[in-house]
């Protein structure tokens, strides 16, 4: 069974999420195809974003000496260079225009009319055209860290190891690899198979984190 399959013997999703872990060390013999790593971003983007906008843009960074050219741009951190490849996640500010064609083939699947999908197109170009610049943003940042999450989880599941890496710089990144400002860096994710197991971590208590109804007075 490919490691890009799903079925009957998929783990369970429970065994995912405490499975997963943020690795640092890699295998460096292992190596994922594009076949492989188009699969796993495929299911990551089954994740919800805002007005199904699906905003997501991946850059997938293998060839060994682009990792070398990416390493310092991230702070020399090691795993740029063992990992299989590195995910560079992107949020795409002029994602919204492509609302014609994600209802447009909602409608062709038959999820709603074509009258519908013409109406939602059209108010959702209208109105992520017209927000402010930081409102954007933000929800840019909310879809892309949500598809960062899933693509992880995906990974586990399929038998990898990821890690999400949120230090960068930003500026040497797009310079480096020719990114318009169109699009803005969310983070890095490295992906491949662990060389050493990631450290076990802690949680703090549910009970002290978790607020039914309202906030107490004294957090």
């Amino acid at each position: 069974m490919s490691t890009t399959q799903t079925g009957v013997n998929s783990p369970l999703f429970a065994d995912v999420i405490r499975g997963r872990r943020s690795v640092r060390h890699y295998d460096k013999s292992v190596r994922l195809s594009h076949e492989q790593i188009t699969e796993l971003l495929k299911e990551a983007t089954l994740a919800p974003s805002s007005s199904n906008i699906q905003p997501w843009r991946f850059l997938v960074i293998e060839k060994e000496e682009l990792k070398e050219k990416l390493q310092p741009i991230a702070f020399n951190q090691s795993q740029v260079t063992e990992a299989a490849a590195v995910i560079v996640v992107l949020g795409d500010t002029e994602g919204y225009k492509r609302a014609d064609q994600i209802y447009g083939e909602a409608a062709e699947r038959g999820y709603m009319t074509e009258e519908t999908a013409k109406s939602f197109a059209e108010r959702t170009v209208s109105m992520y055209g017209s927000l402010p610049k930081e409102v954007l943003h933000k929800i840019i940042h909310t879809d892309g860290g949500i598809v960062s999450q899933q693509l992880m989880l995906v990974a586990r599941a399929h038998g990898y190891d990821t890690v999400p890496m949120g230090g960068y710089d930003a500026a040497q990144l797009k310079a480096a690899f020719n990114i318009s400002d169109r699009y803005i860096p969310i983070m890095l994710i490295a992906l491949g198979k662990a060389a050493k197991p990631g450290h076990p971590t802690t949680r703090l208590p549910i009970e002290d984190i978790t607020f039914f109804n309202e906030m107490p007075a004294d957090k």
